[in-house]
């Protein structure tokens, strides 16, 4: 097994386990052999091949994990590097996220949307306006029509009838003093 410090095989059917609790060593159960990889062998192959194609193998898992090493101390250096640089990560999202931006604007897509959004902004502003036009000329129209001069007539006496009373003192309402009070001279 390798040492506690070293990085563990991903690819090795003894991942995760402590090293005091399994050895490479196969064990003799009663005569037969309790290493699986060599109990049975593929059909036509040979021990010799078998043990040549485990050293392969071996080796090859081997490469992997020194190569894992190089890479984590490259990637260490570059970390370092970037940090001496002040290229926090921070600052490379914000750059990725501004490169990103800028090749969406770039895109076609994106250029074809906001014309038909600017298009589509125009044409419900002019209806709008429209409607509001028509609004506005519907209650022109309602105020000038005879219901509505009867009733603003109907309105205006009322108030003038309310009005007048009170200056002449005709409500009975003044003031405990016997003073009319301001709200009495307060238009309707």
């Amino acid at each position: 097994m390798e040492p506690a410090g070293q990085d563990i095989n991903l690819n090795s059917p003894n991942k995760g386990l402590l090293a005091d609790t399994m050895t490479d060593v196969p064990v003799d159960v009663g005569g037969a052999v309790a290493d699986p990889s060599r109990a049975s062998l593929p059909e036509g192959m040979t021990e010799a091949e078998a043990e040549e194609l485990r050293n392969e193998l071996y080796k090859v898992e081997e490469e992997i994990s020194t190569l894992r090493q190089v890479l984590s101390a490259k990637e260490k250096h570059a970390w370092d590097l970037k940090r001496q640089l002040g290229q926090t990560p921070l600052n490379q999202l914000k750059q990725n996220f501004t490169k990103g931006l800028q090749e969406v604007q770039m895109s076609n897509a994106y250029k074809k949307t906001q014309e038909t959004l600017s298009q589509a902004g125009q044409k419900t502003t002019a209806a709008l306006s429209t409607v509001g036009t028509a609004i506005t000329r519907k209650l022109g129209d309602m105020r000038n029509s005879p219901t509505f001069k009867s009733f603003e007539d109907r309105v205006g006496s009322l108030k003038s009838k309310v009005v007048g009373s009170r200056e002449n003192g005709a409500d009975g309402l003044q003031s405990p003093t016997g003073e009319k009070s301001p709200q009495d001279n307060a238009p309707f």
